[in-house]
């Protein structure tokens, strides 16, 4: 199996009606539309009802203060003999039982049918949330379609939350390099893209390399996909490679892909992690790959100023990373990397904080931008 990144750029169901019948969450006792002072109590109780029953769980007893804490954070102003009275009402029409502990504890019955129940409670739907927030893109239509329910019943059961104010207005995910715009993505291509891996079945695309003004035709065996930054890669072999070679393309650069009904040959051994782990999304360096083994497992030993070094010192380059303090108030790092375009441009980051590197050619690169053309030629 040959690794090569040459396309990359580089730098709720609805209950039955047999279980509607048996468990319905009460209803106010007039049936009209009008929002009468009536009405607007019973869907007051009916949606606090809700949430007492989505706090329950099947194996594990949950106190009734507990839900009542919960029920306080969803911004139900209420006291805890409600809660209680609630249970016992809510017992006579659901499979929920209570033990004789002290405080007492409720649970679902264990023939409880609980996949009737679309309930969630607020750290699920703060979970759901985050999930929505950061992973819907790479997540494949086939799931996302499931999904969508529940992120819609999160957002509304964490609008009037507390929960809101004091954790998800407090949590944030921000790239550690310049943020950039993701580029626009063809939605069908990225649809049959994503369905293809899934289904692990072939592709017919239209794809334009970077290096390249015109598009080209091919028959893709999806394998995997990854995000590095803002932008989105498949990875793949192509059919009419008579070698097996793995190539990065970028999503944004497919203009139209076809979902072949044949099935999609992954390169045997082939292991996602294995394959990060060797660096091949840092993308190789024109020069450092003539390095032995193409700059893969290198040592390298870094010197920096104590300010600049300092972040080595809490996050490390490699489980093997050593740390020196020297006499003259430096620092110098010893680690195994792989000597990648990724890292050439992190090192370029710390500016004069970089006082030496070594391999000495990677230090000539880091340095000087025209140096290194001019050793590639």
């Amino acid at each position: 199996m040959t690794v090569q990144n040459t396309d990359a750029d580089s730098p709720q169901n609805q209950p039955s009606h047999d279980e509607q019948q048996s468990g319905t969450l009460p209803t106010p006792a007039n049936n009209v539309s009008e929002d009468t002072p009536d009405s607007r109590h019973g869907a007051a109780t009916t949606a606090r009802q809700w949430q007492v029953l989505s706090q329950l769980q099947r194996n594990r007893w949950v106190g009734t203060t507990h839900v009542y804490e919960q029920l306080i954070l969803a911004g139900f102003d209420i006291s805890l003999r409600t809660v209680q009275r609630d249970l016992n009402a809510l017992a006579k029409r659901f499979p929920i039982e209570k033990n004789n502990a002290n405080p007492q504890g409720w649970r679902w019955k264990d023939d409880a049918p609980l996949q009737s129940l679309p309930h969630m409670n607020l750290s699920q739907a703060v979970a759901f949330n985050m999930v929505e927030a950061n992973l819907t893109q790479l997540l494949p239509p086939v799931i996302l379609g499931e999904l969508f329910p529940w992120f819609d019943l999160a957002r509304r059961q964490l609008k009037n939350s507390k929960v809101t104010h004091s954790w998800i207005d407090r949590v944030r995910i921000e790239p550690a390099t310049q943020p950039l715009i993701a580029p626009h993505i063809d939605l069908d291509s990225k649809d049959n893209i994503y369905h293809a891996l899934f289904y692990q079945l072939q592709i017919r695309a239209c794809y334009t390399r970077s290096n390249k003004s015109q598009a080209s035709e091919y028959v893709l065996n999806p394998i995997a996909i990854i995000q590095r930054g803002v932008i989105i890669y498949l990875l793949a072999t192509r059919t009419d490679d008579p070698d097996i070679i793995i190539r990065t393309f970028a999503l944004h650069r497919f203009a139209s892909v076809e979902v072949l009904d044949s099935t999609a040959q992954t390169p045997d051994n082939f292991q996602l992690d294995r394959y990060l782990d060797a660096g091949s999304m840092g993308f190789t360096h024109p020069l450092l790959s003539q390095l032995p083994d193409h700059g893969k497992n290198t040592a390298i030993e870094l010197q920096f100023t104590k300010k600049a070094g300092k972040s080595l010192t809490e996050s490390k380059l490699s489980e093997d990373q050593t740390v020196t303090t020297n006499t003259d108030d430096t620092l110098t790092i010893n680690a195994t990397v792989n000597l990648t375009s990724q890292l050439v441009w992190w090192l370029r980051g710390f500016g004069k904080g970089l006082l030496d590197a070594k391999p000495q050619l990677l230090h000539q690169v880091v340095l000087d931008i025209e140096l290194a053309e001019e050793l590639s030629l």
